[in-house]
């Protein structure tokens, strides 16, 4: 298995778009495959981070929902969103894999 977390630089203004984009995010992550842990949004602390996880049974996998969203409609509209509302100001991507007990 394999997490992604993303982290955001996100418009402190437009905290509402911003969770509109991430509500989007949900279904489509579970369309290819993968499960979504949730969107994580500014509550104390700093006001401009955002987090969102989401795993994938294997790093083929999430490569695989990677080439297909940027075909996906549904998902070229969520791009198109954010990019509309400048929500998002910047974001990484980090790769994690979980140890169980």
């Amino acid at each position: 298995m394999i997490t992604c977390i993303l982290r955001y630089i996100i418009d402190p203004y437009k905290l509402k778009e911003f969770e509109h984009y991430a509500r989007l995010w949900i279904p489509l992550i579970r369309k290819f495959g993968g499960q979504h842990h949730g969107c994580f949004l500014p509550a104390e602390g700093a006001n401009n981070v955002a987090l969102m996880l989401f795993s994938f049974p294997s790093l083929a996998l999430y490569e695989d929902y990677r080439t297909r969203s940027f075909e996906d409609p549904e998902c070229l509209a969520a791009f198109k969103y954010a990019e509309e509302t400048r929500c998002i100001v910047s974001y990484e991507r980090s790769f994690f894999r979980p140890v169980f007990d």
